[in-house]
């Protein structure tokens, strides 16, 4: 039960990641990922500063899952989507989001080899369907008339960044200490990310910062979407899957709809419920469909060889981890 509450959770951070992000857009899009960056790194540094430093041996022998991880999920994916979000409305990022689980479920089937059933499948096409009548309030024939821009092709690279992420996720992230993983992930991608910043910075100036206006948003970003909902959906795909879990993200125009008829007084109509419920009986559907998921070729190495990779991590891992 406590790995679907925490899906719930990243939902509904991730909802606000989309709207406050789009409430941001008059700064350019490296600076906010940037920002959110910079405040979940700082929140980070009391938490895991010491046992990121013991465990910097591991750091540096894992390095190419680790930048896997960090490029996937932290430094990219939401930069993409605050890109997008310059060009394109809200409307067609969360329409593109809907394709995340359809892709996880793929590649967790070719590069995973996890098995998958029709009834998950058919699950997935309920819930997409669901979360297409909720963003077009039951027009869905209305999804013809969109309108797609350069946007709309920035945020198909983070939907393929969190697809891969998701499966990095799965086979890699048990290496490393919890919230070690991600100070150190944090930083390697604020790090990665702040040359980028300058440049962007140089070819549009330097953006007027209001602390009244802006704070708070980046500190949302930072604290919520920037930390714990990436906390809460490692932990969840560690004991769902990547396939499993990533359906849960096709509550996202759920989630911001109903932040929208909380905080921006829009309507709330019976198509947009309507929706919503078929949304929920397609995870429903693919979530008990699902079988336990096999474990990762990593996780099946270090049991098969319990003197390789774990041993290193023993070796490398600080003394209050071992206790």
């Amino acid at each position: 039960m406590l790995p679907y509450l925490l899906m719930v959770m990243v939902v509904i951070f991730y909802a606000g990641n989309i709207l406050v992000g789009e409430a941001l857009n008059d700064l350019p899009p490296l600076t906010i990922a940037f920002s959110r960056l910079a405040v979940a790194f700082l929140c980070l540094v009391p938490l895991a500063a010491r046992t990121a430093w013991r465990s910097r041996g591991l750091f540096l022998h894992e390095w190419k899952p680790l930048l896997l991880l960090t490029l996937t999920g932290v430094a990219f994916f939401n930069t993409f989507i605050y890109a997008a979000l310059q060009f394109t409305s809200s409307t067609n990022v969360s329409v593109l989001e809907t394709l995340i689980p359809a892709l996880t479920l793929a590649l967790s089937a070719l590069v995973l080899r996890e098995r998958l059933y029709a009834l998950q499948w058919s699950g997935l096409a309920l819930s997409i369907l669901g979360a297409l009548w909720v963003i077009t309030d039951g027009q869905i024939f209305a999804l013809a008339q969109l309108e797609w821009n350069i946007g709309d092709g920035i945020m198909i690279g983070a939907v393929a960044s969190w697809a891969v992420y998701s499966l990095a996720v799965t086979r890699y992230l048990s290496l490393f200490p919890t919230f070690s993983v991600l100070l150190v992930m944090t930083g390697l991608a604020a790090v990665i990310l702040a040359p980028l910043v300058v440049i962007e910075w140089a070819v549009l100036g330097v953006p007027a910062f209001s602390a009244a206006e802006h704070l708070p948003g980046l500190i949302y970003l930072g604290v919520f979407p920037g930390l714990l909902a990436l906390f809460f959906y490692n932990r969840a795909v560690q004991q769902l899957g990547a396939s499993r879990a990533s359906i849960f993200l096709n509550f996202l125009p759920v989630a911001t709809m109903a932040g929208a008829v909380l905080w921006l007084d829009a309507q709330l109509t019976l198509p947009k419920i309507t929706g919503a419920l078929v949304v929920v009986l397609g995870v429903f559907i693919t979530t008990r469909a699902g079988r336990r998921p096999p474990l990762s070729r990593s996780r099946t190495h270090r049991l098969a060889h319990p003197s390789s990779r774990e041993g290193l991590r023993e070796t490398f891992r600080p003394p209050e981890e071992q206790t």
